[in-house]
């Protein structure tokens, strides 16, 4: 007698054979994975820990894109490092390449007045009654003392603190040693006329700005962005406002604003102000809150 697991056998050879043919079971299709599609948030968090080359910069639109900007002298292995993760990044991203290079709007060998460098007055403010103003945090840190004369004859201030890099904001007291009556609270438009400034607010994507620097004077844009990361090549400055605003060596620490409103204060960019370019600032409030002081 054949054993049960001979007759079992005989039965399955029998159930796959159909006319002599031997029929197989095709294997069930997979569908294609697509790679999950990261968030804003997840995209900046890879840049911020991956990214740390001069030349690049990055920000989060309205619509959730993250672009990514490259200067001319990102090129070689790390515009390829640069370009490979922007690709495993996903569809979110978007990469571009700006038409100058990326830099401090800071300048040596011109008109000093702190150290060897040029830098432009931001916003007067006060506090308990005493007077300073703010400019940008990397003018702050090359110089402690600030002149309002190329020749270092006559003294305006000292620099009080500067935060630099990763902020772009320092405070500068004005000198207390002789008698002198308050700076005014407003800014100056190269044209022989001041705008007064009475209230600092964070802009919107969109907003017309004004911008005013002691090396182009005063030209216009819009915000094009906002919590923008930049990579100098001495540090990262993270929050920056992004405007289509020109700006050149000099301007650095200067106003951004809009008729009353105080926005921000004069970082660096791309480009200049005959070609055109981009240009990041440093937002007041966030100066304002960390150092206790107001806009008048």
């Amino acid at each position: 007698m054949r054993s049960l697991r001979s007759t079992a056998a005989l039965v399955a050879a029998a159930a796959l054979t159909v006319g002599g043919t031997v029929a197989v079971t095709a294997p069930a299709k997979a569908d294609p994975v697509k790679p999950p599609r990261l968030s804003a948030a997840a995209i900046t968090k890879k840049l911020n820990d991956q990214i740390y080359t001069p030349g690049t910069a990055w920000m989060t639109k309205p619509d959730g894109t993250v672009v990514v900007s490259y200067d001319p002298t990102v090129t070689g292995t790390k515009l390829s490092q640069l370009t490979g993760l922007t690709k495993q990044l996903g569809p979110n991203v978007k990469l571009e390449k700006l038409p100058g290079k990326l830099q401090k709007y800071i300048s040596g060998g011109m008109a000093t007045y702190g150290g060897e460098y040029k830098c432009s007055v931001g916003f007067n403010v006060q506090r308990r009654g005493k007077y300073y103003f703010l400019t940008a945090g990397h003018c702050g840190e090359v110089a402690a003392r600030w002149y309002q004369d190329p020749n270092h004859r006559v003294f305006t201030g000292a620099v009080h603190h500067a935060s630099y890099p990763w902020n772009d904001y320092s405070l500068v007291v004005y000198r207390t040693d002789i008698p002198m009556k308050p700076p005014g609270g407003s800014v100056y438009l190269y044209n022989g006329h001041s705008q007064d400034i009475t209230k600092a607010v964070n802009p919107g994507i969109g907003q017309y700005v004004y911008r005013s620097g002691a090396t182009s004077g005063l030209h216009s844009g819009r915000v094009t962005g906002l919590n923008a990361v930049v990579n100098y090549g001495d540090g990262r400055v993270a929050g920056l406002i992004r405007t289509s605003v020109c700006a050149e060596p000099g301007d650095s620490g200067g106003p951004l604003f809009y008729r009353q409103y105080a926005f921000g204060l004069t970082s660096g960019g791309s480009g200049d102000c005959n070609t055109g370019g981009v240009t990041y600032f440093q937002p007041v409030v966030e100066a304002l809150n960390v150092y206790g002081v107001s806009i008048y």
